[in-house]
This record gives C-alpha cells, structure tokens and sequence, in this order.
C-alpha cells in the first residue's frame, strides 16, 4: 500500500461483465452501489452496465448514500438518479421485512451487488450484503457480486464475535481483519449463516475478479469508499484505530486524517512519547495537535498522535489497539476512556459500542484490568476458520488471532 504495485492490475468483476455480458444471469437488475463501482477508467459502473445493455430498474444504496456524501450513521434517502432516471431506494438500516418490501420495489429479478468493501468486520457495506442475501432468500430474488480485491490483502487478524454482540458493524462472527473479498464473503454467508438465519439458501452468483491476492493497489484508480476512509494508509490502519470509536478518543472524524490521527483535549505529549517507545509494528508515531471540525471533541485542540503508515502488511490490529489503550490508561488513569453507546444504538441494555466493534467485552474488561494482549485474545471469541471452499483466489492465511 505505501509502494508501488509490483503485480498486474486486478480485473474487476464489474469489467469482466462488461467485456462479456453473458456472465451475467439473464433479468431484470436493481443494483446494489454506490459510488465505488467504477470502470477500469474510473467512469461509473451504473452507466456503463446500462451501455452494455443490462436491464436496470433501479439503484440500491448503503450507508453514505450513492455519492458517499453522507457521513457515519447515516444516508441520503431515496429520489432519481439524474443521469440515468432510474429510482434510488434507500436501504440503509432496513433488516426483515422492510428490506424485503425494498427489495419487491425494486421491480428486479436479481440484486447485483458491487461495492469496494475494506477488509475490516466493523465496515457496514458486507453486511449490508448479508442483510440483502437474508431479504432477498424471501422475496425469490437472485443475488450476484461483481467481485472486487481486498485492499489490506489477505491475511486474516484478531478475534471472532460474540453473539450477543451482534449488530450492524458485525452480524456474524468471522475474523476483525478478514482477507476476503466481498464475493468470498457472500458465499460463506450462503453457505452457512444465510441459512441459518432464514432456514433456507439464497441463489449466489459470483462473478470474480482477477487478482493474485496482492495487498498493492494503485492509488490513481483507488475511489474511497466513505467519507472517512480517503486513503489506502487510512484503510491498511483501520481495523486497529477504528476500534477508537468505541472511546472517548476522537479518532480523527472532522479532519483530514480520519483513523490517522488520535487524542482528546485531556491527552498531552506524553502520549506520543510513550507510543513511539513501543516501536509499533509497520508504523512510526508522530506526535500531532489538529482540531476537529465535526464529531468527538468538535472545535476543541487535541494534543495527540499522527500514526504514518510504514508496512501495511506488518499492522497488526490487536498489538496496535492494546499498545495504544493500554498506553492511555496508564498516563491518563482518572479519565472515562469508553463511549457507553455508540451511533445508532438505542437502548441502555445494548452492549457499549467498544465490545460491539470488538466483537466482546474482552478488550474493554482487558484493557481496565491491565491484562496482556495475550490474554485479552484469549479470552475473545476465537476467529472462526474460512472454510475452504469459499476460497477463490490465492494467498489467503490466517483465521485471527494473527
């Protein structure tokens, strides 16, 4: 990711349709995107595929909206798609049976999905997926993915999930850091937890992309995918520092440096002293003041930390995230470091948002009790093993843990 490319350029699922129409099953479509599904050339997938003379009826958004403007928690609604006419249906936050209703809307006989995922549990677009596979088993609707790599590559990190933790940021339980592809993900849904929710088997197809499993990507052609994740450094570092929102941390919303940069008005230069002692695997800690403009601590100056991103690969999201809470802790012992509700979550029983990302409350009881990041590991729910047969491109290793 901080270096150039060194493999060929991956080929798209998106592309391959548009080079041979016949992949896609024959029916009506209503597609399931957002901006990130581009051409080879960045030109918006939508246009091209109705170029190419597949049947849209209308277009399915997520969380952010079709154009990504809309920021964490929330959508753009419904209305028309100005170039194309076709209706923009809003899915974002609907489950059951309001998605299926969404889903009959959509006048289609199939939902094709292409979305630019990032590797991480917590990010919401796989389970907006998940969520339209359950809807789509009862509404008699096909599901395609045109596939898209992973831009963190495919090694598998940290812990599974806990079914009481279970939400919009983790439906089902498989590894933090996943090393998957979309496509992947959706054929272990169907194969195991599509039916387990529903009691019946949704009709998949994908239609892969062509690459080698190579976490390189070229930044000329990378679109990012929410608001918040403008870059692939911002990408490669996300599933250790997204695990900040679930504390009183800003963790960098309403700056330049979304996941980059850490602190609140209560942190000082001790922090960056003490993180950059640790040495942290594939980074180097720089200590930074910014003032957010939106979200935690808006308008007020944090003293905190820039992490630069060194080695993606050598990230280890688990090390990262305890090294950093951990190192709070212990400088700043009389301040509240967990948020105890999160966006969009209603209701005190609700499990705090840390444990939500997590996946359990192992690294918030973890962190308070002082323990290792070998012990905290141990005492989440471990990572479930990709079943092999889900597997479609090469390179793939580790289950978490890692």
């Amino acid at each position: 990711m901080t270096s150039a490319a060194t493999s060929s350029a991956p080929t798209t699922g998106l592309t391959r349709v548009l080079d041979q129409p016949t992949l896609l099953p024959q029916g009506t479509v209503a597609l399931c995107a957002n901006y990130t599904s581009v051409t080879a050339d960045l030109g918006r997938g939508v246009d091209a595929l109705l170029a190419a003379g597949v049947p849209l009826t209308s277009l399915l958004t997520p969380e952010h909206g079709y154009w990504g403007a809309a920021q964490a928690g929330e959508s753009d609604g419904e209305g028309t798609d100005a170039a194309t006419g076709l209706p923009v249906l809003d899915s974002y936050l609907l489950e059951g049976a309001e998605l299926e209703a969404l889903l009959l809307r959509s006048q289609a006989e199939q939902i094709v999905v292409d979305l630019q995922d990032i590797g991480t549990r917590f990010y919401t677009y796989m389970w907006t997926l998940y969520d339209v596979m359950c809807a789509a088993v009862r509404t008699g609707q096909r599901v395609v993915v045109l596939d898209r790599p992973n831009p963190l590559g495919r090694s598998g990190a940290g812990p599974g999930l806990d079914a009481e933790c279970a939400s919009f940021v983790g439906r089902v339980s498989i590894p933090l850091r996943h090393g998957l592809t979309l496509g992947e993900l959706a054929r272990w849904f169907a194969a195991e937890h599509v039916p387990a929710a529903t009691g019946s088997s949704p009709e998949l197809v994908v239609i892969e992309a062509e690459w080698d499993g190579s976490a390189s990507q070229d930044t000329a052609t990378w679109v990012m995918p929410s608001p918040n994740m403008p870059t692939l450094d911002c990408a490669a570092l996300y599933p250790a520092t997204g695990l900040i929102e679930g504390t009183t941390l800003s963790e960098g919303r309403g700056t330049t440096k979304p996941f980059e940069l850490i602190g609140a008005p209560w942190t000082d230069q001790r922090l960056a002293a003490a993180l950059r002692e640790h040495e942290l695997p594939g980074m180097t800690v720089r200590e930074a003041v910014f003032r957010p403009t939106f979200a935690k601590w808006a308008g007020e100056t944090v003293h905190g930390v820039q992490f630069h991103v060194r080695d993606a690969a050598a990230i280890d999201p688990a090390q990262t995230i305890h090294t950093v809470l951990s190192t709070v802790r212990d400088l700043y012992p009389d301040q509240e470091l967990w948020r105890h509700r999160g966006p969009g979550i209603d209701g005190e029983s609700r499990p705090p948002f840390a444990d939500l990302l997590w996946g359990s409350s192992a690294l918030r009881h973890g962190i308070d009790s002082g323990a290792s990041v070998e012990q905290i590991l141990a005492a989440s729910p471990p990572a479930p093993r990709v079943p092999a047969d889900v597997l479609h491109y090469p390179g793939h290793h580790g289950d978490g843990h890692g």
